[in-house]
């Protein structure tokens, strides 16, 4: 599975909701109403059209049905990488023991099997924030299979998405992966696109992230300060 490509397309379109509505991209691809019009859509648009459709069937979940803010705008790996790398630069310059364990290394700048990896890492932690309400009843993971198979993903595609929405990472399993404070603040960026922080259950889930990722209040502060620049 390419998970990076599909994380990059997945940013791509959430910049592209967060810039047009996620309403025009939901008529774009015809999501409410499954035909012949949006399997040729599909269809021509390949990766773009699955991606955009993975977005927008997270996005209809009871959690992140109204996240049109502007952390959606991160637009890329490079982004998310970039936006990273530069707040735990600006905190650890104040802080000796910056390190949690070996040196960080931003995503955009690993060898493809390593990003590739990390990018797997992101993904989970992007879907578990997306259903940080941690409730899928019968009725709505029925409804999730049929998105599935009418925006034809299949194979790992398929089951990766399924699975995870069905049973998202903990918060401990994401944190388990994270070697470095870096790829920690990477893991709270990428969940916080999810994240509509005036929903309060939203909210206290990624409180509760930044405590399981051990990222210390300051590095919290660099963060948002960093992403907000990046939207501006």
């Amino acid at each position: 599975m390419d998970a990076k490509s599909l994380l990059e397309g997945l940013l791509k379109t959430g910049r592209e909701m967060a810039a047009k509505g996620q309403a025009v991209v939901e008529e774009k691809l015809d999501i409410q109403e499954p035909g012949e019009k949006r399997d040729a859509t599909i269809s021509g648009l390949k990766t773009g059209a699955m991606a955009a459709g993975i977005m927008a069937l997270l996005l209809g979940t009871k959690t992140g049905r109204n996240v049109t803010g502007s952390a959606l705008k991160l637009g890329s790996l490079a982004a998310v990488g970039g936006i990273a790398w530069q707040a735990y630069n600006n905190w650890s310059t104040n802080n000796e023991n910056a390190a949690k364990n070996g040196e960080p290394v931003a995503i955009d700048n690993l060898p493809e099997a390593a990003a590739n990896e990390r990018s797997m890492l992101l993904l989970k932690a992007m879907i578990a924030a997306a259903k940080a309400d941690g409730q899928v009843d019968a009725q709505e993971m029925a409804d999730i299979q049929k998105q599935v198979s009418e925006l034809g993903l299949t194979g790992d595609i398929a089951g990766f998405i399924q699975s995870e929405i069905a049973s998202p990472s903990s918060l401990e399993a994401l944190a388990a992966q994270c070697d470095t404070a870096e790829v920690a603040a990477e893991v709270y960026l990428i969940s916080s696109v999810m994240i509509n922080k005036t929903n309060e259950m939203e909210s206290a889930y990624l409180d509760a992230l930044a405590a399981a990722l051990e990222l210390p209040d300051s590095l919290l502060v660099e963060l948002e300060k960093a992403k907000a620049d990046a939207s501006a």
